[in-house]
């Protein structure tokens, strides 16, 4: 979850975990100077009209889309940033982006992958300049289904830079951008085929702080337009494929997740219910979490909660292992479309390319793929520590002033050995711990007893005072 706080400090968190925020000389340099190695390989798509839709202020652009209708169907090109272009096996990019994995995003800044002079500048799909890229175009039937697949190394130009807000809004008026006047109706189809493979979409509203008047800070939601939805599926389109392709060849990179387990599931039901929703034991999780307003408090929580039912994600190198499907997906999927930002895409696009091509894969890619997995497998891991350290310290600091007041709460779980309970405070919007044993599924007064911004601890008491 990505927080917005600039009225607090997270450096020490990345001090504490160890997370690089700059890069040496040399690196500045080697990224500065990088040029385009495919240049004579490219087919000029400078004509196919795309745009980038990304958060505002985003400069790392990884991904461009156009939309197109094609008799009952659809045709939809979507440019990935062909990163590997600029980085030569062996370089000192190469083997710095070995050891970073990803770039992890502290809410005040970013602790990049690459060099800004890459991964903003020459490598990224910003409007009005040309780029090169990797071009993936599928044509799609009437129900959103993939019919056929094509990807090519391109010259691309985007012709808009658009961000989330703004798209919403021209959504809402119904003006879209003409490339992007079908994907509301791409983005709704692709959803109903999620739910036909029973796959778990999670749409987790981000967290932010608004600063009051003198030292006072509040914790709201940030609405998650459904416009990040439609432009997500888009994706998810392109990583399945890749997925799909890699499998059938029976080479490459997949991302999995096994199903979650039943114990998983019925916690889950059972917070759930807490929450006030009517989730019974035969419903289906992904139907059920595709009704939630993720914008409201309850609709965050349980959004949160259903990141339980996706733990165990890992990557299987299809060289060594029999492939595993993503549970969450609901089928073979691979991480391809954000290689500006994470490192395994760069390999498992270049394993698409030769597939496509029935060209050899690469040998820097084979050679380098048990470092690649196991550097994401601990980036993964780091970033989610981060994560979650951004979040414990905003919540500290943002309820530390109110510490003896009471606040309403909805009783998730209780521990009767630990003497504890889970809660959801409704307002902040904040996921506790609660000394005392109220009873599940019911919402009572909680009083704030402890709030340490220095421990990034937040403790409540029941019965309230």
């Amino acid at each position: 979850m990505k927080l917005y706080a600039a009225p607090l400090d997270f450096r020490p968190i990345a001090e504490e975990f160890k997370v690089p925020t700059d890069f040496a000389p040399e690196l500045h340099e080697a990224a500065a100077s990088a040029t385009d190695r495919y240049a004579d390989m490219r087919i000029d798509a400078r004509s196919i009209p795309l745009i980038t839709i990304d958060p505002a202020g985003s400069k790392d652009l990884d991904q461009a889309v156009a939309i197109e209708r094609r008799g009952d169907g659809f045709r939809v090109h979507y440019a990935i940033a062909d990163v590997a272009a600029f980085i030569e096996p062996g370089d000192v990019i190469h083997r710095e982006s070995l050891m970073r994995g990803q770039t992890i995003y502290l809410p005040d800044e970013p602790a990049r992958l690459h060099p800004e002079e890459l991964s903003e500048g020459s490598a990224s799909l910003l409007a009005d300049v040309d780029r090169p890229a990797v071009l993936w175009t599928f044509d799609l039937d009437s129900d959103g289904e993939i019919e056929s697949v094509d990807l090519v190394r391109a010259m691309v130009h985007s012709v808009a830079r658009l961000d989330y807000d703004g798209v919403q809004a021209d959504l809402e008026a119904g003006q879209l951008h003409s490339s992007i006047e079908l994907l509301p109706e791409v983005g709704e189809l692709r959803a109903a085929s999620s739910l036909r493979r029973k796959a778990i979409n999670l749409r987790v509203p981000s967290v932010r702080v608004r600063e009051g008047e003198g030292d006072e800070y509040e914790l709201i939601i940030e609405p998650r337009h459904k416009v990040m939805d439609y432009n997500s599926e888009i994706s998810l389109l392109t990583g399945m494929a890749a997925g799909q392709m890699m499998q059938a060849a029976g080479t490459g990179f997949l991302r999995t997740l096994r199903p979650a387990e039943e114990s998983a599931e019925r916690v889950f039901r059972s917070e759930a219910w807490a929450l006030g929703y009517a989730l019974d034991q035969d419903s289906d999780i992904g139907s059920f979490l595709h009704t939630v307003d993720a914008d409201t408090p309850r609709g965050m929580a349980i959004m949160r909660e259903a990141q339980k039912l996706l733990r165990g994600a890992g990557y299987v190198d299809l060289a060594k292992k029999e492939p595993e499907v993503h549970a969450g997906i609901g089928g073979y999927y691979s991480h391809v479309t954000a290689p500006l930002r994470r490192l395994v895409d760069r390999y498992a696009t270049e394993v698409c390319l030769a597939l496509s091509t029935g060209s050899e894969i690469p040998q820097w890619v084979s050679d380098d793929a048990p470092t690649v997995l196991k550097t994401m497998m601990r980036t993964n891991q780091l970033a989610s520590t981060v994560d979650r350290a951004c979040l414990n310290l905003t919540e500290a600091t943002v309820l530390q002033p109110w510490v003896g007041h009471n606040f309403q709460a909805v009783i998730m779980q209780t521990n009767e050995e630990a003497d504890t309970a889970r809660v959801f405070i409704l307002d902040p919007p904040v996921l506790a711990e609660c000394s005392g044993q109220p009873a599940e599924a019911t919402e009572t007064m909680l009083s704030l007893i402890h709030a340490n911004p220095q421990e990034r601890e937040v403790l409540f008491a029941w019965p309230a005072d």
